[in-house]
């Protein structure tokens, strides 16, 4: 029987018990032959006993990501550190990795946390990077269990990709049956059928996305053909919206081909093309609500493009013109004149985007990024000249 401060092969002392399931314990301890210049000197020790209700399959799942995570070299994946067994009366495998410090998305849900359209973009990059990195080796490598509570936010506020227990390398020739893994909710179709391919871990990450985003697990969430509804639950933008339900489409042929197609849109914000589940026929139907009218209520404004518009406020005699922004004529009258900069510097990325058509996001993000490098140039002197000579002419009389 393990208990606490006991050491493991003269090097490893067991300091506090993260978690226990019958035939796997997981342990936070010390690595008492660790670099003494290391910031911190503690790991994680999983450790497998064998017999019992122990099958061969969870002996070849525990071995397989002690291997694989053993090739691994990725700051956002825990490093491999050792492998070992324990005869202590039983026959313990041990798999000792980096610890990541920090809380699980799963403790933050339970703690009631919800995440905003921003905090999750962000969560959903950080994945889809480490996605990338797995999927692009050769032999590619599937994680096949992305969920909530295998999904660290570090101390260093970015996230990682833990616990590779149901890894599967492709090495392996076509046609063998796989272990059966995954968590049911955010595992797709494919998966328990033995077919996991990359876009089955981009359904597990837009299945995991919802769960941050309405706080209830995908598997809570009602279906309709197959498909997770939970855009009445969340006030999210269009985009975001549809590109969701593309990560989480049933059929692995309708989603994003690969993580780095998903990333791209993610942060492209080009409008998505997505065949309604009741049409028969291929209509295509195009999301990007610009344009929209800067009195109009209804549609959402992107999250991400919100925020402070300095070529707005720095030249806003030339800015309106160009984004439409009518209301910004009213910078020209001497007495509300500054107020409205200020106005238009705080709400000039919403009615810039209300006011016109843009093709995308990024197109939109790329037009006001032009102006604030002309504010800073040519606003602000002028600015600057203006006032001095209004001081100076006043200053005369």
């Amino acid at each position: 029987m393990l208990e606490i401060e006991q050491i493991l092969q003269n090097r490893y002392q067991l300091e506090r018990l993260l978690g226990n399931n019958g035939i796997r314990q997981t342990w936070l301890a010390q690595d008492l032959q660790a670099p003494s210049d290391m910031d911190d000197s503690r790991v994680v020790v999983k450790l497998l006993a064998f017999g019992g209700s122990v099958q061969w399959d969870d002996l070849k799942l525990f071995e397989r990501e002690a291997q694989i995570l053993k090739q691994l070299e990725h700051p956002r994946i825990p490093q491999y550190i050792d492998y070992f067994c324990i005869d202590d009366r039983s026959l313990w495998f041990a798999l000792v990795e980096e610890y990541i410090p920090g809380e699980s998305l799963k403790e933050k849900l339970a703690d009631n946390r919800r995440f905003t359209e921003k905090q999750t973009r962000k969560i959903a990059s950080d994945v889809l990077k480490i996605l990338i990195y797995l999927h692009e080796l050769n032999p590619l490598v599937l994680h096949r269990d992305v969920k909530p509570s295998n999904l660290m936010l570090g101390d260093d506020n970015r996230i990682h990709l833990i616990d590779f227990g149901a890894v599967q390398d492709k090495a392996v020739k076509e046609g063998v049956t796989f272990t059966v893994v995954g968590t049911y909710g955010y595992a797709p179709m494919e998966q328990f059928g033995g077919k996991a391919v990359p876009a089955s871990d981009l359904y597990a990450l837009g299945a995991t996305l919802i769960h941050l985003l309405t706080g209830i697990s995908p598997a809570e969430l009602p279906q309709r053909d197959l498909r997770i509804q939970f855009a009445n639950l969340v006030n999210l933008s269009p985009h975001f919206v549809a590109w969701l339900e593309k990560l989480t489409e049933p059929a692995p042929e309708n989603r994003f081909a690969t993580a780095h197609a998903a990333l791209e849109s993610l942060k492209s914000g080009s409008g998505l093309q997505l065949v309604k589940a009741n049409q028969s026929s291929p209509h295509k139907e195009v999301f990007n609500n610009s344009g929209c009218g800067i009195q109009n209520t209804n549609e959402t404004v992107p999250e991400e493009i919100l925020g402070w518009n300095w070529g707005a406020f720095l030249m806003p005699w030339g800015w309106l013109w160009t984004n439409q922004v009518w209301i910004g004529l009213l910078c020209f009258f001497p007495s509300i004149g500054l107020l409205m900069s200020i106005a238009l510097g705080a709400k000039g990325n919403e009615w810039a985007w209300k006011s016109r058509r843009w093709r995308n996001i990024e197109h939109f993000k790329q037009h006001q990024r032009g102006w604030a490098i002309a504010g800073l140039f040519i606003g602000a002197p002028a600015s600057l000249m203006l006032w001095a000579a209004a001081i100076a002419i006043v200053k005369a009389f």
